[in-house]
């Protein structure tokens, strides 16, 4: 095949497109070669449209034919906008998690930029009226709105921001028109945020206990280098004033710090605490941020604009001039793996990122991951302990209430209403956990035993009261509940098992002289339901909050002396081995809620297996000792983090597709393993999945285990190339899961 001419480089250009590949371009016309950087975007024709992609690398010749070779239509940066150390994470992330190069730099990129905006501050136009201009002008004579435009101008001396014009009833074609005239300018001023004057607190400081104090010791001792530390502290032990205290110690050091938060929901009210905190510029980067403040505060954090960032995990992405601290808060949460697309961890690549960097990182959680506890254990984390609560707050005591063969009331038993009773009446508040949204997980025939199945999933459908609907929780689908039973005709149709709205209808039943708060997807989803409902909470009036894990996530409820669990026996028998992991978190953290003032809280939890060894072990010797437990067992049966996996998941319109698909992945997989002598990966399926049939869809799954990462991956990008071009991949969707943190 020809080569394009040498003089010419080629551009090999990452495209926001899931193929593993790059594709050449020729450079733009009229572009000199010394504009080229890695990591400029460009725009370029890409099929029937034009796409915006990354310079990766240039190259003296092409495997494409010359004549077929493309032209890029346009250079869109002077200098790269992502800093070289972020373009070098991107490129590490997609070899690791086995993605498209393109599609990684997309994630990384804000939604503005990825359509081509350009990577500077706002610039914003201000509108003045000309110097010397007169409003008795023989060109205003026949133009009254011109005229009362111009008016409206030489009352501001200092211009009208554009975005202002509306506010000032200045009609934008009237300028367009005075311009082409000679009577209004326009001056383009670069949008800066403000100066960072002063000290940088701006309340005082709380006092560290000794345990505090010798963490925040250990961290600082690490500033200006790799480090990853651990802070186990228990809930309410004052992890967060450590995370102050050492972000106050970074920006003296003139660095930016880098903070992590697992919910969006956590968002304002940290924000809030570090706004009262620190004379600093913070910039909150999520996904309930429009494109075009996210863009600034991204823009702001690179140009060493932003002193703090706080954001959700796409904020791992956000480039900083001065990095000098990462914090992971509640680093055993679920929501820092990305489930679709790209399927990164952040907790993962923050880690990654502080290595390349060379800062220190801190991960803090009362109920660390059994994969950070092991790091901690094998050294390769420091393991720093909060075990005393925060201002002589005492740990809540636990009780388990054995429900066998006992009534229950809307999943409510008649010692916990009693328990609840007597905390209202002693003026507190009380917090009732449900993992269940909704009114009831099901609606069943009392006469034949029909159940509200979903018709596009393997699942039942639950019944929201409120709404008057039926709501599968996995694809969305809703419907009318039906009258009478689809199956016999009867009438007789019964809402099995509470869930978070049933409970909130009979607490406001059985005590009706107190407020009962519901917080959950379904009661926060308008946009400031949230804040009023913590409003309400901070008074401080006795209260029951009613909710499900979204309760449990760092809030702050110093009037809550009673967590009622109502059921905690899901995740004893489930088919996911980190279920029982998942179980412990949840009933810590919930739990963690009581008793965070001088009053001592208490928490009880409902169960039918009181003596199961794990609840007894957790609630009688604490998370350490059943993470201890876990680690021991996981060890035995070769499972995270003693092994690594990769899944393999396909999806299909008809049965046996996502199979097929599978099986031919299967034995290319077992000719590379044989190929490349890789005799420690196991190759577990196809099976379908725990769920087989989600949305309309067909779903199986193949798992590889490995005792080692580096194996693992020589085999997946040996395997990757060749899973592109396999036959029944056209009838399937399929991903690949690197690290999956569930097997569903």
């Amino acid at each position: 095949m020809p080569d394009a001419q040498p003089h010419s480089p080629i551009l090999r250009l990452a495209l926001p497109s899931p193929l593993r590949r790059l594709f050449d371009y020729r450079a733009p016309t009229g572009v000199p070669r010394g504009a080229l950087q890695p990591g400029v975007r460009l725009r370029v024709p890409f099929g029937r449209r034009e796409v915006v992609g990354v310079l990766v690398e240039l190259s003296d010749h092409s495997e494409v034919p010359a004549d077929k070779l493309k032209a890029a239509l346009e250079l869109l940066d002077q200098r790269p906008p992502l800093p070289a150390s972020l373009f070098k994470l991107c490129l590490w992330t997609a070899q690791y998690y086995q993605h498209s190069l393109g599609d990684t730099l997309s994630w990384a990129l804000p939604v503005l930029l990825r359509q081509g905006e350009p990577a500077e501050a706002r610039q914003e136009r201000f509108w003045h009226a000309a110097p010397d201009v007169r409003l008795d002008d023989p060109r205003l004579a026949r133009a009254p709105r011109q005229k009362q435009a111009l008016q409206t101008l030489a009352q501001h001396p200092h211009g009208v921001a554009h975005q202002l014009l509306g506010k000032l009833q200045i009609n934008k074609d009237s300028l367009d028109l005075l311009l082409e005239k000679g009577l209004v300018r326009v001056e383009v001023r670069r949008h800066r945020p403000a100066e960072h004057h002063g000290g940088w607190l701006a309340q005082p400081e709380l006092p560290l206990n000794a345990e505090q104090r010798a963490a925040a010791e250990a961290v600082h001792a690490g500033f200006g280098r790799f480090g990853a530390y651990l802070l186990a502290g228990v809930t309410g032990s004052g992890k967060t004033e450590v995370y102050l205290q050492l972000i106050r110690q970074t920006l003296e050091a003139g660095k930016q710090a880098l903070v992590l938060i697992p919910e969006i929901n956590l968002g304002p009210q940290t924000l809030e605490r570090f706004a009262r905190r620190f004379n600093a510029r913070i910039a909150l980067l999520h996904s309930n941020v429009n494109d075009r403040e996210r863009l600034d505060a991204w823009l702001a954090a690179r140009d060493g604009e932003a002193d703090i960032v706080i954001g959700t995990r796409s904020a791992l992405f956000t480039p900083l001039k001065h990095p000098g601290l990462i914090i992971v808060d509640e680093e055993h949460d679920a929501s820092y793996k990305q489930q679709e697309g790209l399927r990164y961890h952040a907790r993962d690549l923050a880690l990654v990122r502080a290595r390349q960097e060379d800062v220190p990182i801190l991960l803090g959680s009362a109920t660390p991951s059994l994969e950070s506890l092991q790091n901690a254990y094998a050294g390769r984390y420091a393991l720093l302990k909060l075990t005393q609560r925060a201002g002589g707050a005492r740990q809540p005591r636990f009780l388990r209430l054995d429900v066998k063969s006992r009534p229950l009331d809307s999943g409510i038993s008649g010692p916990m209403q009693q328990a609840i009773g007597q905390t209202l009446e002693a003026g507190q508040q009380v917090l009732v956990f449900l993992n269940r949204r909704g009114f009831a997980p099901t609606l069943l025939c009392h006469d034949c035993g029909w159940i509200s199945q979903c018709p596009r999933c393997d699942a039942r459908m639950t019944v929201h009261q409120r709404s008057g609907e039926l709501r599968c929780h996995h694809c969305g689908h809703a419907q009318r509940p039906p009258s009478n039973c689809p199956d016999c005709g009867k009438v007789d149709l019964r809402p099995i098992g509470a869930g978070t709205e049933r409970a909130e209808e009979r607490l406001r039943i059985l005590f009706p002289e107190y407020p009962v708060l519901r917080i959950d997807r379904d009661s926060t989803s308008r946009k400031g339901a949230m804040d009023q409902l913590f409003g309400t909470i901070q008074r401080g009036h006795p209260c029951i909050l009613v909710g499900t894990q979204m309760l449990a996530k760092g809030h702050h409820f110093p009037r809550v002396t009673l967590v009622a669990i109502l059921d905690a026996d899901g995740g004893l028998f489930s088919a996911d081995f980190r279920a029982s992991e998942r179980m412990a978190q949840l009933i810590v953290q919930v739990a963690g809620r009581a008793g965070r003032a001088e009053e001592p809280g208490k928490v009880i939890i409902q169960t039918h297996l009181a003596d199961h060894p794990l609840l007894v072990q957790l609630t009688e010797q604490g998370y350490f000792a059943f993470a201890e437990q876990a680690l021991s067992e996981r060890r035995a049966a070769g499972l995270p983090p003693f092994t690594h996996l990769a899944l393999l998941r396909a999806e299909a319109h008809k049965p046996g597709q996502a199979e097929g698909f599978l099986d031919e992945a299967c034995t290319e997989a077992d000719r590379l393993l044989a190929e490349l002598q890789l005799g420690s990966i196991e190759l577990l399926g196809p099976v379908p999945a725990p769920m087989e049939r989600r949305a309309g869809r067909y779903r199986a799954q193949l798992l590889l285990q490995g005792n080692a990462r580096a194996p693992l991956h020589r085999l997946m990008n040996a395997w990757l190339p060749i899973l592109e071009h396999l036959p029944g991949g056209r009838a399937v969707r399929w991903s690949l899961d690197v690290d999956p943190i569930d097997l569903f």
